[in-house]
């Protein structure tokens, strides 16, 4: 057997995975059946709108409104939006050159270089899996507000993390949920994404009728004053919204798993992200206009809103859309992690035992019960302010890579064919970049600190495994 070529680190760790080698390369390399392509135009645009609508109006609107931006959390939503519809035009350009399972660590990948994309990647992991874990959370406050309107008390030492109350020792309900998705996955793409789909169409429903029953209880006192925590208030708290405006980007890791991925995906993720912002921006109007912002509940705030008016019955009806819509963003973001898992293995940058499909549902299960269990271990044992400063800054990161790469991209190889290419070439994407930066800079210190550790991991692991692991490695440099 011919040992595989050395080569100088430099050409180790910026080499890329040729783009008109991608699919070969994912035909072949994991154990087992590859992916199934069953998903449709309408399928993946669900999973979007499930990734990105949820978090951010059942939860993260009151939580950032009741001490962060006040009735700016409004402006907090727009100021995410707009960096992240720079992201998503570019993230479109990449989803039907590159058609396959990774989203912006493949991408990372194939145009900026192995190491970018294996920070990228390995950022995600984390990302992803704590994302999943918040909405969990997230869920189990309005799971404890419903069960409250029922007279039904469980023992407070299973409602909530350490630190959240007096007694509190894990949040059971959240880390439950975590091990139902993971439950679901394994399923199979096209049993999951039924389930999917199905929910998400009950989701923007209820917040339809949040929006419609809640406009005609505004008082618009409660916008003054508007930005009662300054200006900078609305950035950080658009700094904190963040990833619930970019579940496009956690969609677009099952490219691979779509009928047609070079036409469906560009419009999945455009489509998803315009019907989410618009329902966030009717959303935030009717939260803060019902309340003051001072009394908005952080974790349960619709459903203590419409109860403050008078009209418990549709709080409960709330609470129970809640619990039923957020479990939609779980699923896309442990989706996401899994793809993104999955791929990195089948690349060799972590053993290829992980890139094992089931023989007859061709899904990575192993993989995807691995992420249950870590999830639901962040979901019980951390409060979700800790759990969610850990979700931001890698988002922010593959962002920036991903609008830095389709610019390189588009000047070094422009004949490449593109079913969707980013307008505005190159101020868009540039755009895209300055805000995610921007935002950067918003997040607390803390964060830095858990990304530098988790940093530092991945590096111990590229250099100790991955470098002379990576499939790459076997393919002599021209």
């Amino acid at each position: 057997m011919t040992a595989p070529p050395k080569l100088r680190m430099g050409q180790g760790v910026l080499r890329r995975k040729p783009i008109d080698q991608i699919d070969d390369s994912a035909a072949g390399g994991g154990d087992g059946p590859g992916l199934t392509r069953s998903l449709g135009l309408w399928q993946l645009t669900a999973i979007g709108v499930g990734g990105i609508i949820g978090a951010g109006i059942f939860t993260l609107a009151g939580t950032v409104a009741n001490g962060t931006a006040g009735p700016a959390v409004l402006i907090s939503f727009l100021i995410a939006g707009v960096a992240s519809a720079a992201a998503a035009l570019s993230y479109a350009e990449f989803a039907g050159l590159i058609p396959k399972a990774g989203s912006a660590y493949t991408y990372g990948y194939a145009v900026l270089g192995e190491l970018v994309g294996w920070f990228i990647g390995w950022d995600l992991l984390l990302e992803y899996t704590a994302i999943v874990a918040v909405v969990a959370i997230g869920i189990s406050g309005y799971f404890s507000f419903l069960l409250g309107e029922m007279g039904l008390d469980l023992p407070k030492w299973m409602l909530g993390a350490p630190g959240t109350g007096s007694g509190h020792k894990v949040d059971l309900f959240a880390a439950a949920l975590c091990l139902l998705i993971a439950y679901l996955l394994t399923l199979g793409i096209k049993n999951a994404a039924r389930f999917e789909t199905v929910v998400v169409v009950l989701k923007v429903l209820v917040v339809l009728l949040v929006i419609g029953v809640g406009f005609f209880h505004i008082n618009t006192g409660n916008y003054t004053p508007f930005f009662p925590f300054g200006v900078s208030g609305a950035f950080t708290g658009a700094a904190t919204v963040f990833f619930a405006v970019f579940g496009y980007d956690a969609m677009s890791t099952a490219a691979e798993e779509s009928k047609d991925a070079q036409r469906h995906m560009p419009k999945a993720i455009l489509y998803s992200l315009a019907i989410s912002m618009v329902l966030y921006v009717l959303a935030c109007l009717v939260l803060t206009g019902m309340q003051n912002y001072k009394d908005i509940d952080p974790e349960s705030g619709f459903s203590t809103a419409f109860k403050a008016v008078g009209l418990s019955g549709l709080a409960d009806v709330i609470a129970v859309g809640a619990i039923i819509g957020i479990l939609t963003v779980m699923f896309t973001f442990m989706l996401g992690v899994t793809r993104v898992w999955f791929s990195m293995s089948r690349d060799g940058l972590l053993p290829k035992w992980f890139a094992k499909t089931h023989p007859t549902r061709h899904v990575p299960t192993r993989v995807t019960w691995i992420v249950g269990f870590a999830s639901a271990a962040i979901a019980g044992f951390l409060p979700i302010g800790e759990a969610a400063e850990l979700t931001n800054i890698g988002i922010l990161l593959a962002f920036v890579v991903v609008c830095v790469a389709v610019i390189v991209l588009r000047y070094r190889q422009p004949e490449l064919p593109r079913t969707f290419r980013t307008p505005g070439m190159p101020v868009v994407p540039a755009v895209g970049v300055v805000f995610s930066i921007w935002l950067i800079t918003f997040l607390q210190w803390q964060t830095w600190v858990r990304f530098a550790v988790w940093f530092v991991i991945g590096l111990v692991i590229y250099f100790g495994y991955s470098y002379k692991r990576s499939a790459l490695n076997r393919v002599p440099e021209e």
